[in-house]
């Protein structure tokens, strides 16, 4: 669930244009997406602007502008922990982990 700041309205605007080859990368990544079931399709008022970025390799980064729903959310009001606070509370521990949240792609791995 997403707070939005009272009397918002949904957001969407016209699509970024894209290039013919980028259009066959969304395609290829929404089905993608769609098969491992992180997104299904929906006919939501809201939308957010895809546009894409080509890598080193030559391939796509998708990439969702999601600005002016930012606009219209709630700010958290609790504060990112501070880094040295984070290593004091890791300090004497012997097993560590992390997860890779890049393309959607939640990876476990474990450091000990």
């Amino acid at each position: 669930q997403i707070d939005l700041v009272p009397g918002a309205a949904p957001v969407a605007r016209a699509p970024y244009r894209l290039a013919p080859s980028e259009m066959k990368e969304l395609s290829k990544q929404l089905k993608e997406l769609s098969d491992k079931g992180f997104i299904s399709p929906s006919s939501s008022p809201w939308g957010g602007l895809v546009l894409f970025v080509k890598k080193k390799d030559g391939s796509f980064w998708m990439c969702i502008d999601y600005r002016e729903l930012n606009k219209l959310m709630v700010k958290n009001r609790y504060p990112v922990p501070r880094i040295d606070d984070l290593f004091d509370q890791l300090q004497g521990s012997s097993v560590y982990s992390k997860i890779d949240l890049r393309a959607s792609k939640n990876k476990k791995s474990t450091l000990s």
